[in-house]
């Protein structure tokens, strides 16, 4: 058993022995999510899996939450004392397919574009899924009361499905939130946030439509000849997007000032639908996405898209309809709570890695031309990242200012009850010398194989267990994270210094978008590419 059994409390000890004793049903788990690997808002099979596991471990489940098909909310009570809420996300990312091999190589039978699960979120959900499990046994074996809930979130990718829940009121009554992440950062390998925390992330499409290109210059008749092919064509709805995209390039440099880390990219899942040589373009979008450290600063950048596509619009003789694809909120840090996750973490010790799992890198170094070495694997994996030094290496590098970085959507979690962003060191190789750098298809790689990733979600999933049930049990623990919460947003949910959700209550979820995803045709099952 990890840690000092006697440190544990029974119910604990119960939920630790529980997760040793299924782990191999549970690895096993993980590589079911892993070789379905579907993409945002696409995960229909992850997510019936899911959904019909809580069921048959006595949740109730509800499927299609909020207007998502591949979202859930399951619950499962205990009787009377606090709520704590958990999730699985089960997305991958297009072009990602590499097998579980130590060379660059698609899936068998999937297309290279296929998608495939790079964080891993297969990982990320089963180690939540694993904890939550071991909290539940130990607290019907103990006589502990207390509702657990469980939300399946798709598209994380996207930042897609937590700001719907959070609109929609699914986050509503929750006592406390466990959100863990594989190891993004290198100063931040196992630990938690402390102050610094994750950054909005907002994401628009607009759609250009073309549809009345006969009164494009309706006063000329092309000459006199009364003709349609001889009359100029309306510029029509690629112009739109083509223009969309340069212009809003070329601005780029003039939406926000250079301090601070943001980002903003494009996806265009639609251009043309026209296949006649004189027929205008009917119909084109395009997405922008962008992560910045404040709120303010993806005002200014979509006030000034949503400028550009009006202008655009009226140049291309086209319509333009704007449409939201997320939006989320700045992340709310809690420092008890992460305190006493961070306890546990060092109580249990963080992951270690078995020689298979060390042999399987070296494969992967020699492939790329880097002599194997002794420790594969980065050195600060196996050691703990306690939150205010993890907190000092990004003031370092940050402006004084800015207090969020990068994006994730569990934010939105923070802003209806206290909640901890765990980080536990997910499988990577160590760098043959300084600026190396290897592919990312080496950690996706290694997702897939048990030996590999087994040690971060399970360990994942003791840190949750055992929190979960402090949370259940210590009343005092419990009453200081909320103090925090309600200071922070003064007086809580509603309070002076709370921000609610960037979405409407009647949100619709962006499910009927061209998202890529697999198709069931008569050649079979193919990738299909907008």
């Amino acid at each position: 058993m990890a840690g000092d059994a006697t440190s544990w409390s029974p119910a604990q000890q119960s939920a630790l022995a529980f997760l040793a004793g299924r782990q191999p049903a549970f690895s096993a788990d993980h590589m079911t999510i892993w070789n379905l690997h579907e993409p945002s808002w696409r995960e229909y099979r992850s997510a019936a899996w899911y959904a019909d596991r809580l069921e048959a471990e006595g949740f109730t489940v509800e499927r299609g939450t909020a207007g998502m098909p591949t979202a859930f909310c399951a619950r499962w009570s205990n009787g009377p004392g606090p709520v704590i809420a958990g999730y699985a996300e089960y997305d991958a990312v297009p072009g990602q397919a590499q097998a579980p091999v130590p060379y660059r190589a698609a899936r068998e039978g999937v297309s290279r574009h296929a998608a495939g699960h790079t964080d891993p979120h297969s990982a990320l959900g089963i180690g939540s899924l694993a904890g939550f499990l071991a909290a539940k046994q130990a607290m019907e074996a103990h006589g502990i009361t207390g509702t657990l809930v469980y939300f399946g979130e798709p598209a994380e990718k996207m930042c897609g499905a937590k700001p719907v829940h959070a609109a929609h009121g699914y986050y509503d009554g929750l006592d406390a939130a466990f959100s863990f992440h594989p190891h993004s950062f290198p100063a931040l390998t196992n630990g938690c946030f402390w102050e610094t925390t994750s950054a909005p992330y907002w994401s628009r499409i607009y759609t250009f439509e073309c549809d009345t290109p006969e009164t494009w210059q309706n006063e000329a008749s092309g000459g006199g000849v009364g003709h349609v092919h001889a009359m100029a064509r309306a510029p029509g709805a690629i112009d739109a997007v083509c223009l969309m995209y340069t212009n809003s390039k070329m601005m780029k440099e003039s939406m926000l000032p250079h301090s601070g880390s943001w980002t903003i990219n494009e996806f265009i899942p639609v251009a043309g639908q026209a296949t006649a040589d004189n027929i205008a373009p009917g119909i084109g979008q395009i997405q922008y996405s962008m992560r910045a450290p404040s709120l303010a600063m993806c005002e200014a950048a979509f006030a000034m898209l949503d400028r550009n596509a009006d202008h655009i619009a009226a140049m291309t003789h086209c319509t333009v309809g704007k449409a939201w694809i997320t939006r989320t909120r700045a992340g709310l840090p809690n420092k008890a709570m992460a305190e006493l996750t961070f306890a546990n973490f060092a109580r249990l010790g963080p992951p270690v890695w078995p020689e298979e799992a060390k042999d399987f890198a070296r494969k992967l170094q020699q492939g790329l031309g880097v002599a194997p070495m002794e420790e594969p694997f980065l050195s600060g994996m196996e050691k703990l990242t306690p939150p205010w030094e993890a907190e000092a290496a990004f003031r370092a590098q940050l402006p004084a200012w800015q207090l969020n970085y990068a994006a994730d959507d569990y934010v939105d979690y923070t802003w209806h009850a206290p909640t901890v962003r765990l980080y536990v060191a997910r499988p990577t190789l160590q760098p043959a010398g300084p600026g190396h750098r290897y592919p990312e298809w080496t950690r996706n790689a290694m997702g897939g194989v048990p030996a590999c990733i087994d040690p971060m979600w399970s360990k994942a999933a003791q840190v949750i267990s055992t929190t979960v049930l402090d949370l259940m049990t210590n009343p005092a623990a419990l009453a200081a994270i909320t103090a925090e919460f309600r200071e922070r947003t003064g007086g809580g949910v509603g309070g002076t210094k709370w921000v609610a959700p960037l979405l409407p209550a009647d949100f619709q979820a962006p499910v009927g978008y061209r998202w890529p995803e697999y198709v069931d045709t008569p050649r079979g099952r193919e990738w299909s590419v907008p």
